[in-house]
């Protein structure tokens, strides 16, 4: 009897290789020996792994795959936020009797035009395409001259025929500032470079209007670059010389080293700087203290995505357009309340 609901991910852990690893050799992709190609399609064979042939294969024309593309800087740990959302696609679409075939390609959120659209969108191996994370025009252009069903997840670009699911990045910083002014604080600083993905700079503007809304100062010092050009987060920030009370950090990465870095200078936290991460994820619980942050609700993200991905494969004239899913503040332990203005 063939076994149900053996995934992508199984066959990696039996093998003992990465998931992007199975899904090239199941796809026939480049980047994988040609012994270790079969030793992964025997070894997903044996498991009951079902794989979708081609639309010419079936009577509807379809392939029952759905190609998933992200830049290979958003997947570089196995705890990436990224590939908690990939596996969130993964499941839902296995519920409908749907396969997500992985694509990790070079760095495109830049003006480059040169990186390769993969093969199962050339070959049309897929019926519809999640584009996750940050793409530059030139490429998501290149992608989309296709015609295949495509929705932006967790970022958007200039395009308005684009159907885009993305957290409500501006609201979730206004809250996560507005909360800190509740306690207080008057002096507050963002750590996140606003020029490298289209979310960090909805969290910065959401900063910002809280910080119009309260008549306080904007003070260019206090706003720090987190990450390279091609997305790697510093291991150490270039921090002023005089701090502000609090942070508002684009990610609970950021945060978390931040404040690592603020106690080997002697700072105390949250008694003498207050820090707010964002994503809830891992870090803002392996900080100490642990990390008052904004909970993206990344099941809820991907739901929307499957769900309008599979209405435009039914209906090609489908379209949803911006979809927003907010998250909620979850107040933990970095953050103190100050008793006067600071």
């Amino acid at each position: 009897m063939i076994k149900k609901n053996v995934t992508m991910s199984d066959v990696a852990k039996v093998m003992g290789v990465s998931t992007v690893t199975v899904s090239k050799a199941l796809g026939d992709r480049e980047g994988v020996s040609e012994s270790l190609r079969e030793r992964i399609k025997q070894k997903a064979t044996e498991m009951g792994y079902r794989m979708h042939t081609g639309g010419h294969a079936r009577k509807d024309g379809l392939t029952y795959n759905i190609g998933i593309i992200i830049a290979k800087h958003f997947i570089s740990e196995p705890s990436a936020f990224y590939w908690i959302m990939y596996r969130h696609l993964v499941e839902l679409l296995r519920r409908q009797n749907y396969y997500g075939m992985l694509e990790a390609v070079d760095d495109v959120s830049g003006a480059d035009d040169t990186c390769e659209v993969p093969n199962f969108v050339r070959d049309r191996k897929i019926d519809g395409l999640i584009l996750l994370g940050q793409f530059s025009d030139n490429y998501i252009d290149k992608l989309m001259s296709y015609n295949i069903p495509t929705v932006f997840l967790d970022f958007y670009g200039s395009r308005d025929d684009a159907d885009t699911v993305l957290s409500d990045n501006f609201y979730g910083a206004y809250l996560l500032t507005s909360h800190l002014v509740a306690n207080g604080h008057r002096r507050i600083g963002f750590l996140g470079s606003i020029v490298s993905t289209s979310s960090i700079q909805d969290r910065y503007l959401g900063y910002y209007k809280a910080l119009l809304e309260n008549r306080l100062m904007l003070r260019n010092d206090w706003i720090i670059g987190d990450r390279t050009s091609e997305g790697e987060i510093y291991k150490s920030f270039a921090l002023p010389k005089e701090l502000p009370t609090a942070f508002v950090c684009n990610c609970d990465e950021s945060a978390f080293r931040l404040v690592n870095q603020l106690r080997s200078l002697g700072l105390r936290i949250p008694e003498d700087i207050s820090i707010a991460g964002y994503d809830n994820h891992i870090y803002s619980t392996m900080c100490q203290p642990h990390l008052t942050t904004i909970d993206v609700d990344s099941r809820q993200m991907a739901h929307e995505a499957v769900e309008i991905i599979l209405h435009k494969i039914r209906d090609g004239s489908y379209k949803r357009s911006r979809t927003l899913v907010t998250g909620k503040l979850i107040c933990r332990d970095s953050v103190k309340k100050l008793n006067a203005e600071t």
